[in-house]
């Protein structure tokens, strides 16, 4: 039985105890920490978590021999210095999204992972989402024919008071807006449909967010060879209509699902071409429906992989490619200019300290609370539903 410790006990902690509580045939919950740790505590009572004990201070946990596995749910800033420390003390690490701040951290806890032969799993939840995982395999398959363009369009919706809690809204703490803490999820999707992009050519704003310092909309178009993808981020979308479009030699086909196919009529205008969309509507319908999905899902593979039985599915090297790909849309968004990957070491935006001194700061952050009240998490729509 495996023993886990949740460091960090805001809103997604509850998330993460919620998957692992779905696996108890494998783990149990034996700490939590927090600075704050009466929110440690009220997660150890509302969880049921009996026998798991609360620290303010996240090093007591890391160090005990009945914590195999720490699950990281800290601001970004927190993320590679907390893992770096938990995997050189022989412990598993899954770690929440953004994996780090930087290149330079994802490589620091790449190694670390590396040097100890411990697994480390950054959060990709919405690969284990049916719609997802049924799209990715038409693409790997080739069922849905060759890429064309993809159009990704990862809206959100926040109030201004979502960046008064204190940690948000920041470059040192947050280490970046909705492209860093909100466009990862579909960055991530759009690489493991179709890979890196080649160049990424950006711009940010803020536009109705003052007590952020960071980005609320984003506009990025990514080069690859004989392919286009172009990506809208905001979160200022009231519909929060979330969705990735991918347009091949075959046809449509789409998250949420939506599939079409044309062939042209004698003058080149489109016609539908109904036997290619039959062709995608039972590729798409033989891929089975996923047992489990979101969090539990990826945990259950995490758990799996550290006994030996499968191949963890998301490791810290394709964690790093979604934050090679913001840093781009950063960089891109400064210069004004093309960006051409990959950014290499010598590189300001390798780095969070020389990459943040580059960045606008949009808005003074004036207004700070430790903690909500309320930390309920709402979607307008789920990502890959």
């Amino acid at each position: 039985m495996l023993g886990v410790a949740i460091i960090g006990a805001g809103a997604i902690a509850n998330v993460h105890a919620d998957a692992f509580l779905t696996h108890k045939d494998r783990c149990r919950i034996v700490a939590v920490s927090d600075l704050y740790i009466d929110k440690a505590e009220a997660i150890i009572k509302d969880k049921g978590l009996d026998g798991a004990t609360a620290a303010a201070d996240y090093k007591d946990v890391i160090s005990r021999a009945d914590v195999d596995i720490v699950s990281i749910c800290l601001p970004p800033k927190g993320h590679a210095d907390v893992a770096i420390e938990a995997l050189r003390a022989g412990k598993h690490v899954l770690v929440e999204k953004p994996m780090a701040a930087s290149l330079e951290e994802c490589d620091k806890m790449i190694d670390a992972a590396r040097t100890a032969g411990k697994l480390l799993s950054p959060i990709a939840q919405n690969r284990y989402k049916t719609p997802n995982f049924k799209v990715w395999h038409m693409l790997e398959s080739k069922e849905a024919g060759r890429p064309l363009h993809v159009i990704v369009n990862s809206l959100w919706w926040r109030g201004t008071n979502y960046y008064d809690i204190w940690w948000r809204g920041t470059w040192q703490s947050e280490c970046g807006g909705s492209v860093t803490s909100h466009a990862v999820h579909h960055l991530d999707l759009l690489q493991w449909f179709v890979g890196m992009p080649k160049t990424v050519t950006a711009v940010i704003n803020n536009v109705a967010h003052d007590n952020s310092e960071v980005e609320d909309v984003g506009v990025a178009i990514f080069g690859y060879d004989n392919m286009l993808a172009q990506m809208t981020v905001s979160m200022v979308s009231h519909d929060e209509e979330a969705e990735i479009i991918v347009q091949t030699d075959k046809g449509r086909v789409s998250v949420p699902w939506k599939p079409a196919a044309s062939k042209p009529l004698p003058n080149g205008f489109p016609q539908p071409n109904g036997e290619a969309l039959a062709g995608l509507q039972a590729a798409y319908d033989a891929v089975p429906e996923l047992s489990t999905e979101g969090h539990p899902a990826q945990v259950g593979n995490f758990l799996r992989a550290i006994a030996g039985e499968e191949e963890l599915l998301i490791d810290g090297e394709q964690g790093r490619r979604a934050i090679e790909i913001i840093m781009a849309i950063y960089k891109s968004s400064v210069t004004k200019a093309m960006v051409t990957l990959p950014i290499t070491r010598d590189d300001p935006f390798y780095r969070h300290e020389t990459m943040a001194a580059q960045m606008p700061r949009f808005f003074q952050k004036t207004r700070s609370v430790e903690n909500f009240s309320n930390n309920t998490i709402t979607l307008g729509r789920d990502v890959g539903r």
